[in-house]
């Protein structure tokens, strides 16, 4: 049996809620490996809908394990919000199917305050986040100046820590005209989550090699796009961990040769939320037509995604960067009734053609896409199962997405519903 990464292609939203909920079925456990709580999905179980911004996917279905890695920022109250609400829909939550790295850095209420005052000012680059905090929580834990899960359970030895961690954020607060914390303030607010965490918190690397030695089946589940990846994409306007295939072993403590099979989560189309450059976006009647038909608002945010053209270019790239073995193909059906699908297989720089995105922000806002138009299709490709249902004009232009891109499609998704799915090679299979 293979271990499996899944990891998104592009800018994130591209359906992997659906994806991961059919393979979490599949798994034995499921493990977060990087992000926060700044990304949701949505799973549907029965008929019921249950949305996760940070718990794994595998703690609303019995008997699976969900683990939160090293490479996760846990803000402690929203951990205990989202339990609470998960509670409020009858699925129980305990250390039984949920454990916690012991080395995960947590976000504090001063992370989300400098969030948001950076975002919110008028000077500097707008890079439009959630203003959750993570960031800022990624940055002490580089700094080495993180209080980290495994601190709750020594509260004496935690106003050292705090004081460390002050030093830093109250001189950015004075700079920013901001008032200071007290050391005691931020310590009440960490001495009042210790015993609601700690029964969560384990050694994660020694679980996942116990099970994964043990034959268990382990799902990696990414919570972003490869695109907003904080070495590989589109810098500055990333997130603020790495979100490529590799951060698996790196965030929750295995070694890559744990990892099996890397899923991109791919969709017909592209879409980005918030700042950053989109070779492909359509303002016009074309992006209204995707946005509508594709219900394109944010998860967790709600806001209004940016969205254009299926960029091959983008895609091929996250392909190397991330290793991906084969992709899911999602949101088919949106395209449905286009008289004509456009698709860019190149760019123009400065005149000449290139097959890649450049890593220069200001080049990056320069390229131009090169595109092939391809005939669109009347007929409807929404709950196709098998390739026989699909119009032939969608199946070409899905075999010519992986001739593009140089990746298989794995599973093909065709409305949100989770039966609404063409298998071509199940992920956990060697």
């Amino acid at each position: 049996m293979a271990n499996v990464v899944v990891v998104g292609s592009q800018w994130g939203d591209e359906g992997k809620g659906k994806i991961v909920d059919w393979l979490s079925e599949r798994a034995d456990i499921v493990v977060r490996f990087q992000g926060g709580h700044n990304a949701g999905h949505t799973l549907v179980i029965d008929g019921v809908s249950y949305k996760l911004s940070l718990l794994p996917s595998g703690v609303v279905r019995p008997g699976k394990m969900g683990v939160i890695g090293n490479g996760v920022v846990v803000d402690p109250h929203a951990l205990i919000a989202e339990i609470g609400r998960l509670a409020a829909q009858g699925v129980a939550v305990s250390p039984d199917n949920l454990r916690i790295a012991e080395n995960a850095a947590l976000i504090l209420s001063l992370h989300r305050d400098l969030d948001a005052f950076r975002e919110n000012s008028n000077t500097g680059t707008r890079i439009g986040t959630t203003k959750r905090g993570i960031g800022p929580a990624y940055e002490d834990k580089v700094g080495r100046r993180a209080i980290r899960v495994m601190d709750l359970a020594d509260l004496p030895a935690l106003r050292e820590k705090i004081e460390r961690l002050l030093a830093h954020h109250n001189a950015l607060r004075r700079g920013l005209g901001q008032e200071e914390i007290l050391a005691e303030t931020l310590y009440e607010e960490l001495a009042s989550v210790a015993d609601k965490v700690l029964p969560f918190m384990d050694s994660v690397w020694q679980l996942l090699d116990r099970e994964r030695r043990a034959g268990k089946r382990i799902l990696f589940e990414g919570a972003q796009g490869a695109l907003l990846d904080i070495d590989h994409g589109t810098y500055p306007f990333v997130t603020s961990s790495n979100t490529v295939a590799g951060q698996a072993s790196t965030g929750s403590g295995v070694g890559p040769g744990a990892v099996g099979y890397v899923l991109g989560i791919t969709k017909a189309y592209t879409t980005r939320v918030g700042e950053g450059p989109f070779p492909t976006e359509q303002t016009g009647e074309v992006g209204d037509f995707l946005g509508t038909r594709g219900h394109e608002f944010g998860t967790v945010t709600g806001r209004k995604r940016r969205c254009g053209w299926f960029d091959a270019v983008l895609v091929r790239q996250t392909i190397r960067t991330s290793g991906i073995t084969g992709i899911a193909l999602t949101k088919l059906d949106v395209l449905d009734g286009l008289e004509e699908i456009k698709i860019c297989v190149g760019y123009k720089l400065d005149g000449r053609e290139i097959d890649y995105l450049p890593a220069s922000q200001a080049a990056q806002a320069r390229v131009e896409p090169i595109y092939e138009t391809l005939e669109g299709w009347k007929d409807t490709t929404a709950g196709a199962r098998s390739w026989n249902d699909l119009p032939a004009q969608a199946v070409k232009y899905v075999r010519h997405v992986e001739e593009l891109i140089g990746a298989p499609v794995a599973l093909l998704s065709t409305s949100p519903e989770r039966d609404d799915t063409i298998l071509v090679q199940d992920p956990f299979q060697d």
